[in-house]
């Protein structure tokens, strides 16, 4: 289940990265972006591996979540993972530009990265495979560093998070 939900939920991050890396304006973020796609894309490829060693099917129709015990309860109201933009949300980024981008990649990056957080933090609680909690645990570790980035940059940017 982690596998499948952080699969999907990295798939948006590079989404919104790829926007940011075509759109917005300040090189920082630009690097960041390329970063964040990359990265995410490879531990997409990594998970998908696993799921494909494991013999079991890259997608389900298992609830999000449902792989955490009380998981229902961190779904956003409307059913997203947490973190996860809205589709409104994703509208407004793919129609931004310039320092507009900016600010809303960040503002929208600053909470996927703390759901994902949460994510991490759920699996590391219950797994026993050595390969799933060294992975959970570097992405912990990367989307905790850009948080605080994230936060510097809206700063930065006089934006609010």
């Amino acid at each position: 289940g982690f596998a499948r939900d952080m699969t999907v939920h990295h798939e948006q991050a590079v989404h919104r990265a790829m926007i940011e890396y075509n759109r917005g304006e300040n090189e920082t973020l630009h690097r960041q972006a390329y970063d964040i796609a990359t990265n995410q894309q490879y531990q997409i490829a990594i998970m998908e591996g696993w799921l494909r060693d494991w013999g079991l099917p890259l997608t389900s129709d298992q609830p999000m979540m449902g792989w955490v015990p009380g998981g229902a309860s961190m779904l956003q109201p409307d059913g997203r993972m947490p973190g996860m933009a809205s589709t409104d949300e994703l509208r407004r980024l793919e129609a931004a530009s310039g320092k507009d981008a900016d600010i809303l990649f960040c503002q929208l990056m600053l909470r996927h990265h703390l759901g994902g957080v949460h994510m991490m933090d759920a699996i590391l609680a219950q797994t026993d495979n050595d390969d799933v909690r060294d992975l959970a645990e570097r992405m912990r570790g990367t989307q905790q560093g850009e948080v605080e980035a994230f936060r510097e940059m809206l700063t930065f940017l006089g934006a609010q998070p």
